[in-house]
């Protein structure tokens, strides 16, 4: 097991971080946006330290949670989280890849998948020196097209895909839900402030369904500077009634 910290969640729940595998802003965003149901089976996929089912688990959204995580680190990490949270009975941590989903899982075994890819695409940009931070910013491990191909097959007929990505791969991700059967119908943009420019999407799709996106009001982080937004404070904080069902 490699050095990592703690870091409290509230309602018992916590998170082994370390260097190679900790989270940011945009996976606790995207842990609210999602809010699965009370009942509904849940996967995270490429979870990393197990942030967001830890976080779904703290909030009672999900009946059981599974995260997948291809790099061995990062699953003994995520393995950690769950036994500090006291949280065996409902999360599953699962080493793999989910180029292989099919060897992995049933299709249809969930209701909800999540994921918070890697944004650069193989070709776009320097890449990190570092294997664990090349893995998780740049598609080198998996591509949109491979997340929602695995997203197809974990999901049952009307099941949930949540997402989020930089606004410059809204196209592709897109174009690949749709190639894949899932239907995007929800879309919100994330700023720093009100007034700039987002520089994430939250989108969610559902398998089989008819077209129609709902774009949502934006959402911004902070309403000054160094000083959150009421609704970022409440992403924070204990949102459980922003639970479905």
């Amino acid at each position: 097991m490699q050095n990592y910290k703690i870091e409290y969640l509230g309602s018992g729940y916590k998170v082994a971080v370390s260097d190679a595998h900790g989270f940011g802003t945009d996976a606790v965003i995207l842990a609210y946006f999602a809010s699965p149901n009370k009942k509904d089976r849940v996967c995270d996929m490429g979870t990393g330290c197990g942030i967001i089912p830890m976080l779904l688990l703290r909030n009672g959204c999900g009946k059981t949670v599974t995260g997948i995580e291809i790099q061995k680190n990062g699953y003994e990490q995520a393995l950690e989280s769950v036994k500090l949270s006291n949280a065996e009975d409902r999360a599953t941590i699962v080493n793999g890849d989910i180029k292989n989903i099919k060897d992995l899982f049933p299709h249809g075994s969930f209701d909800t998948v999540i994921m918070n890819p890697p944004y650069k695409a193989a070709s776009g940009g320097i890449e990190s020196a570092d294997e664990s931070a090349r893995i998780a910013r740049h598609e080198v491990a998996c591509t949109v097209d491979d997340v929602t191909a695995a997203a197809a097959h974990l999901l049952n007929f009307g099941g949930r895909l949540c997402l989020c990505n930089r606004p410059e791969r809204l196209s592709d991700t897109i174009v690949s839900m749709r190639k894949a059967g899932i239907e995007p119908k929800r879309l919100r943009f994330v700023s720093k402030f009100a007034d700039t420019e987002p520089w994430l999407f939250l989108i969610e799709g559902k398998k089989g369904a008819k077209p129609f996106m709902r774009v949502e009001a934006p959402f911004a982080v902070y309403k000054s500077k160094g000083i959150f937004s009421d609704e970022m404070m409440s992403v924070y904080g204990e949102y459980k009634e922003n639970c479905n069902g």
